[in-house]
């Protein structure tokens, strides 16, 4: 983008400023290579600045280039230290994701502040990936391009009631509840659907373009895809109470005299009884009984495989 560009040759200008506010002229070759354009494009962008009132100066002859006028800078309210830290971890943390090129430009780009140094060691580390990243990456770079040009996606999906063949109408990638998800309109239930990049396989892109809906508001209530359909009733022995807490927080159970009660509403039945099992011989189930009965049956499989 232009703008993005611009920013970035003022930055790189500013942090080449000397301890005594002179600044060592860089060459138009220089920033043509860096921000991979034409030195053409370069001597525009230096034309749109100087129109923009930054004082750009441009020196002839050998040993000249390009400077900032001494005594010009950036107002410091436009982003505070804490502004940039900030921005620089959620950068690093969508570049565990994404493409890294991009990123790392950005992220010279925000770097390159002559008035607060911003450290990129920062001490806040956000990894979004998982472990098969790759294809993550492939997913979520195809789905953006989907979403920018307005074009179809389909893939297979695989979930608790089989597998099916979808195709929809992107419109956004979300993060939320520790996984990644696509956001659009599904032309099989001809409604708005989220669906799980981890679930989701042989993914094309499409011809065929379509039209951007209106998304009802009751569809930006991303919680309701996952609206609890049951509640646990169960207690915990005391040895559980970290891994608890570690999901829950401090207040998600009540100490009572035959264990820790604990009570939260679930959606999908068989990660609720898979996380279960994980306790053990640590747990009793006491409402809803059918779960009681699927943790009975997977108990009794299990001892009879060991048999």
């Amino acid at each position: 983008m232009k703008l993005d560009r611009l920013l970035g040759i003022l930055t790189v200008l500013l942090q080449e400023r000397q301890g005594d506010g002179a600044c060592r002229f860089v060459t138009a070759p220089e920033l043509a290579e860096r921000f991979e354009v034409s030195r053409r494009t370069i001597g525009r962008d230096i034309d749109a600045l100087c129109m923009a009132g930054i004082p750009v100066i441009t020196h002839q002859g050998s040993g000249g280039g390009i400077s900032i006028a001494e005594g010009f800078k950036l107002d410091k309210s436009v982003l505070t230290t804490d502004e940039l830290s900030d921005i620089i971890a959620a950068l690093k943390g969508i570049g565990s994701v994404l493409g890294q090129s991009n990123i790392e430009r950005t992220l010279d780009k925000l770097h390159a502040n002559a008035d607060a140094v911003v450290s990129m060691r920062e001490p806040v580390i956000i990894d979004l990936a998982s472990h098969y990243k790759g294809q993550l990456t492939e997913k979520i770079e195809l789905i953006k391009q989907a979403v920018l040009e307005s074009r179809l996606i389909e893939f297979d999906y695989y979930y608790d009631k089989g597998e099916c063949h979808r195709r929809i109408e992107p419109y956004f990638v979300i993060f939320r509840w520790s996984s990644w998800y696509v956001f659009g309109f599904c032309l099989q239930r001809q409604d708005f659907r989220m669906f799980k990049l981890q679930r989701l396989w042989n993914l094309t892109l499409c011809d065929k373009r379509f039209i951007l809906r209106e998304v009802p508001p009751r569809k930006w209530d991303f919680d309701a895809e996952l609206a609890d359909e049951m509640k646990l009733v169960a207690l915990f022995e005391p040895s559980e109470k970290y891994k608890l807490i570690e999901l829950y927080g401090l207040d998600c159970y009540t100490e009572t005299d035959e264990g820790l009660r604990f009570e939260c509403g679930f959606t999908n039945r068989d990660f609720l009884v898979g996380w279960l099992l994980g306790f053990g011989g640590k747990v009793k189930v006491l409402e809803p009984k059918t779960i009681a009965e699927d943790l009975t049956a997977a108990a009794e499989k299990i001892l009879s495989k060991h048999e």
